[in-house]
């Protein structure tokens, strides 16, 4: 079974910084993407950011510039740097990684962290 755990999230000032973090267990062959996603209270899933197994990073416009995705593949984990926090940043933030289970099977799962609060006070 694979587990994705986060941690990091909290309370911060506006314009304050947090850094999430995400690590992946359990038994797998190898993780290809990574990604962040958060959803605020009333609002749909936001895909914040990407990062490819390859180290290509992508980003949502509102964050481009102010976060920062990171990824350490001997730790099986991603991390979210956030910078310059805004009260629109407020959200419950998820990790996913897509990963390939065994050597023998191409196919490609997606697994989901529990989610970690992050709340941006004005």
């Amino acid at each position: 079974q694979v587990q994705l755990v986060e941690s990091g999230g909290g309370l911060v000032q506006a314009g304050g910084s947090l850094r999430l973090s995400c690590a992946a267990s359990g038994s797998f062959f190898r993780i290809d993407s990574m990604h962040w996603y958060r959803q605020a209270p009333g609002n749909e899933r936001e895909l914040v950011a990407t990062i490819s197994s390859g180290g290509s990073t992508n980003y949502a416009d509102s964050v481009k510039g102010r976060f920062t995705i990171s990824r350490d593949n001997a730790k099986n984990s991603v991390y979210l740097q956030m910078n310059s926090l805004k009260p629109e940043d407020t959200a419950v933030y998820s990790c996913k990684a897509i990963i390939q289970k065994t050597t023998t099977a191409p196919n490609l799962y997606q697994y989901w962290g529990q989610g970690t609060q992050v709340t941006v006070s004005a």
